[in-house]
């Protein structure tokens, strides 16, 4: 079993995407971000940057003690190697998939949050960091859609945890003002994603209390 602390944000459906795609059992546990709760004590000795999403293995493959993790991209990393899916081993296929799984992690999430920051939560308006995160979302983006006009999926053939990883924020496009029909190989990608079961039972449990 796999306690999932989660709040339902990007970084956070990510894990919910890939337990419901592999088929993993999981405790969804969460975590009120709003009032707090990632400072409390026993979620940071779980995650010490008192961030979202962190999981505790309580059946690692090594056997040994529950094995705790925080940071969305080494989760989906470690649970892709746990349970053989959604990650190739094959050498180049795999370094593929982890290339734009980095891309994520280093880029499109980080340059998106701080479109959604300044767009949506900062004190006061900074024309210039809104225009500057604007035109850097808006060429992640392009970078995506020549991706993704080659190839059916970030990783080449196959539906991957750079998929996964990538998804969510795509998600939140409408915040970024970003107009998908812009990018038509994203736009078929993001569809292709949302109509998945897995995709759609992940969101749904998100919603409940």
């Amino acid at each position: 079993m796999i306690d999932l602390y989660f709040a339902p944000t990007p970084n956070g459906h990510k894990i919910t995407l890939f337990l419901e795609e592999a088929g993993l059992p999981y405790r969804l546990i969460r975590v009120d971000i709003s009032k707090g709760e990632q400072f409390r004590p026993e979620f940071l000795d779980i995650s010490p940057n008192n961030k979202i999403p962190a999981i505790v293995d309580h059946e690692p493959a090594d056997g040994g003690a529950p094995l705790s993790l925080f940071e969305s991209g080494e989760i989906l990393l470690y649970l892709a190697e746990k349970s053989g899916q959604l990650l190739s081993g094959e050498l180049r296929e795999r370094h593929v998939t982890l290339q734009w799984l980095f891309w994520q992690v280093a880029g499109l999430g980080p340059m998106l949050g701080q479109n959604h920051h300044f767009n949506h939560f900062a004190p006061q308006p900074v024309p210039y960091a809104i225009e500057r995160y604007q035109v850097e979302t808006q060429r992640l983006y392009q970078v995506m859609n020549k991706r993704l006009e080659q190839v059916p999926w970030l990783a080449g053939q196959h539906y991957s945890i750079a998929d996964i990883a990538a998804w969510p924020w795509i998600n939140s496009h409408a915040r970024q003002r970003i107009t998908l029909e812009d990018y038509p190989a994203v736009f078929n990608w993001f569809e292709r994603i949302r109509t998945r079961p897995a995709t759609e039972s992940a969101l749904q449990k998100a919603q409940l209390p």
